[in-house]
């Protein structure tokens, strides 16, 4: 199902983030997600996270879908030139697969195969484009395509939490004239940041879904600080973290952290992804916590 659908029943979208395995074994993921993750709204497959090499997200997807569960097809244009890129999005259509979320990707210095050629033929923005013209029947070389062509649910990303508002408003827009129908938002630990970065992005008229990220200690809120662009986590919450290592370590304050900034942001969202780094297990908690389900 198209989580646009869902979006404009006024519906509010929860999604969370499964990382494909490193290897070929896929059936730990599929009944951890189906365990955890069935009572969502759908599953984001990440696309060799952080240019680590990993199973595929379309084939991950696949997977997924046939056990009943509705994914969100991530795409980067980190390895793939446009050819590829437009075979694997009609290889999505093919499988059913009919959410699909447009990335750049990480540069291949930061993961397992540095010495790997990034190709980057194609951006967010021109991915999203590429979608469109294949959802009116032409690819990129304006050559037709055989048959009915393929409808997707396009999202995007954004970094409401950016030292630059505007730059990120821009990227949004961008985005938008290229054919996003929703957005997923880089991980927020800035309540008020979000609150006013959506003031002014409401103006495009396009669903999003906060994202938020379950905090597992105070070492890894510091480690994002100094290494993710787009996200800051507040001193305050990296000493609730630290406070107490054995209640951060079972989760508890991680939990209790991720459902107050759901809270806070809700009032301003149409949906909410949670990316939770191995700790899929806690995403009922969270949502049961947060008053969501």
């Amino acid at each position: 199902m198209k989580i646009t659908e869902l979006f404009s029943r006024g519906e509010f979208v929860v999604s969370a983030e499964v990382g494909p395995p490193k290897g070929c074994h896929i059936e730990g993921l599929v009944e951890e997600a189906k365990e955890y993750l069935s009572g969502i709204t759908a599953v984001n497959v990440t696309d060799s996270q952080s240019s680590v090499m990993r199973m595929g997200s379309l084939a991950t997807c696949k997977a997924l879908k046939d056990e009943g569960l509705n994914p969100i097809f991530q795409l980067t244009c980190r390895d793939r030139n446009r050819i590829a890129l437009q075979s694997d999005i009609l290889s999505a259509a093919a499988f059913g697969i009919d959410n699909i979320l447009c990335l750049t990707g990480d540069h291949t210095k930061m993961g397992d195969h540095p010495q790997a050629k990034p190709v980057f033929d194609l951006d967010s923005v021109s991915l999203l484009h590429a979608v469109s013209q294949l959802e009116k029947g032409v690819d990129l070389g304006g050559n037709e395509l055989v048959g009915e062509p393929p409808k997707f649910a396009k999202g995007a990303v954004v970094s409401p939490c950016s030292d630059s508002l505007d730059a990120q408003l821009a990227k949004m827009e961008r985005k938008v004239m290229a054919g996003a129908e929703y957005f997923q938002t880089q991980a927020v630990f800035e309540p008020e940041k979000f609150i006013a970065f959506m003031e002014k992005a409401k103006q495009f008229g396009v669903p999003v879904q906060l994202g938020v990220i379950i905090p597992k200690n105070a070492g890894m809120v510091k480690y994002m600080n100094r290494n993710v662009a787009g996200i800051h986590c507040p001193d305050d919450m990296i000493a609730e973290l630290a406070a107490d290592k054995e209640r951060a370590k079972a989760g508890i304050t991680g939990v209790e952290i991720t459902a107050r900034i759901i809270k806070a942001c809700r009032p301003y969202c149409q949906g909410v992804h949670i990316m939770a780094l191995g700790w899929e297990d806690k995403v009922p908690e969270v949502l049961k916590l947060a008053g969501i389900i």
